[in-house]
């Protein structure tokens, strides 16, 4: 069964429900007293609300479902600068924060505006440093490559083990994300890219930087406003933070991975769990 924004099930769309794993509870156990307090829905991009490198209808449709019930959406992803821009300007969105944390994009006022974590290193100084760095991950580890939106990135490195075969397995993206900790980089396993950076910056910084200057957020009180949803084990820092943290399904690929799983999980994988707990969660908030 699938669920409609409305949380109700819908049969016939060909989706398979997850097993439960681990401490994750089932996102049909959060309270309607924590979901009345949720003002901003944070949200990784890739395998949360994608799958197979799609963008389900379904996650649109609840990604505007929030718009239009007064949330804020906001993307929070590693992937470039490039597509970021894009995203800020044509997905019913507050902002994305990209390239794991080192900006913020968002339109105010009709226009685009940027804003870079305080610790990102400057973008051309940087690039010879990753492209160094990337060459010597692609001698240790036959097959890895430099995923094909490298160029439209200012900060990080991405090297692709899953995006596009062949696919190396988690296994090896372990052994390249210590492969570059060890080079003196920060890395973070995703479920196609392992991504590499310099500079003591990460997605949940940059997140409550971004909510707290455009938005009022107050780190210390308003925790129990945000509810992350994400897949992998790149989203520990957020799934730590957040009691209101849920991962879809297919989160349960990399439990044995994670420190710090979700608090929730979504019975649905890929975009159509997130689909399911934004429907779950507005239908609690329409009824408050």
């Amino acid at each position: 069964a699938v669920y409609r924004l409305d949380g109700e099930k819908a049969e016939g769309a060909g989706r398979q429900p997850a097993r439960f794993g681990g401490n994750m509870l089932p996102i049909r156990d959060l309270c309607a007293a924590s979901a009345s307090r949720v003002r901003f829905v944070l949200f990784d991009i890739d395998d949360t609300i994608t799958k197979d490198g799609y963008l389900l209808p379904e996650s649109y449709e609840a990604i505007w479902a929030l718009k239009e019930a007064g949330l804020q959406a906001v993307p929070v992803t590693g992937r470039p600068a490039g597509w970021c821009d894009l995203i800020a300007r044509q997905w019913p969105v507050a902002g994305v924060v990209g390239e794991n944390g080192a900006f913020a994009m968002f339109q105010k006022n009709g226009s685009l505006e940027r804003m870079y974590h305080p610790l990102a290193p400057e973008p051309r100084a940087n690039a010879e440093r990753l492209a160094a760095l990337g060459g010597r991950a692609m001698s240790a580890f036959p097959g890895l490559r430099v995923a094909k939106d490298q160029p439209f990135r200012l900060f990080d490195l991405a090297l692709d083990f899953a995006e596009e075969e062949p696919n190396l397995g988690l296994d090896t993206a372990r052994r390249v994300r210590e492969f570059c900790v060890n080079d003196g980089a920060v890395a973070k396993v995703s479920s196609i890219h392992v991504n590499a950076w310099y500079g003591a910056y990460d997605k949940l910084s940059m997140s409550e930087r971004f909510l707290e200057l455009e938005f009022g957020y107050d780190p210390a009180r308003d925790e129990d406003s945000v509810v992350y949803f994400g897949d992998s084990p790149n989203d520990e820092p957020m799934f730590r933070r957040y009691s209101l943290s849920c991962g879809v399904g297919n989160v349960q690929s990399f439990a044995e991975f994670m420190e710090h799983p979700p608090k929730y999980v979504t019975s649905l994988s890929y975009g159509y769990g997130f689909a399911e707990g934004v429907g779950l969660i507005l239908k609690m908030i329409e009824k408050r």
